[in-house]
């Protein structure tokens, strides 16, 4: 969830709210009592939650590997039919 930054234009007052997206807008001032909230434009924030991060969490994540060619078990024929003696070997 963001946390929205508000400012009362009446008294000044600023305060930061954990809100979801679709939660109204705060408009009633904790401090005063007034009606008189403003939404504040402010740089986005967010939490890391947990143990941590590493460089080796996602090392391969996105990387796909080759196809990789299938083997023949015989080896190729020389006249192609198997039906010489080279073939036969």
């Amino acid at each position: 969830m963001p946390i929205y930054e508000y400012t009362c234009s009446s008294c000044g007052h600023s305060l930061e709210a954990l809100q979801k997206m679709s939660d109204p807008l705060l408009t009633e001032c904790p401090a005063c009592g007034k009606a008189a909230l403003r939404k504040q434009i402010s740089a986005a924030g967010f939490r890391l939650k947990g143990s941590g991060w590493y460089e080796t969490d996602f090392k391969n994540s996105g990387k796909k590997e080759a196809a990789k060619p299938a083997k023949d078990t015989k080896p190729p024929s020389a006249c192609g039919a198997g039906a010489c003696n080279a073939c036969s070997k």
